[in-house]
C-alpha cells in the first residue's frame, strides 16, 4: 500500500477537491479512496482534510418524493420533546435530551397552581 501524498494547506494540486467542495459542484466521491491529504499545522497536531479526484467522482444523486419525505419525517422526529411529547419548534439539543421548558421548570409556575 503506497502512501498518501501530503499538501499544505490551501496548495493542492488542481483536480483534487475535499468533501464538501465536490458537493458544491454536485458531485460525490462515488465510492472512490481518498487520493490525498491537506494538513494545516497547529500546536495540537495538524489539521487534516482528506481529498478526492475530481475526474473520478460522480453527480450527486436526485432526491426522490420518498427521501424527501424521510427527510422530513425524521427532521419532524428531532423537534418531538420526549417528555412532554410537544413541538418544540427547534431542534431538542442533544446535550438537554428535552425542550428547555422541561429541562429547565420554572419554580414559580408550581407555586402560582396551589
Amino acid at each position: 500500500m503506497a502512501a498518501l501524498p501530503v499538501y499544505r494547506w490551501r496548495l493542492a494540486p488542481d483536480g483534487y477537491a475535499t468533501r464538501r467542495q465536490l458537493r458544491a459542484r454536485g458531485l460525490r466521491p462515488g465510492g472512490q479512496e481518498v487520493a490525498a491529504t491537506l494538513e494545516r499545522p497547529r500546536r495540537r497536531g495538524p489539521l487534516v482534510a482528506y481529498l478526492y479526484r475530481v475526474d473520478l467522482a460522480l453527480p450527486v444523486r436526485p432526491m426522490t418524493p420518498g427521501r424527501w419525505a424521510a427527510l422530513a419525517a425524521a427532521n419532524r422526529a428531532r423537534r418531538i420533546c420526549p417528555r412532554c411529547r410537544r413541538d418544540a419548534g427547534y431542534v431538542i439539543p442533544t446535550s438537554l435530551g428535552m425542550c428547555t421548558p422541561c429541562a429547565f421548570p420554572d419554580p414559580c409556575d408550581s407555586v402560582r397552581s396551589v
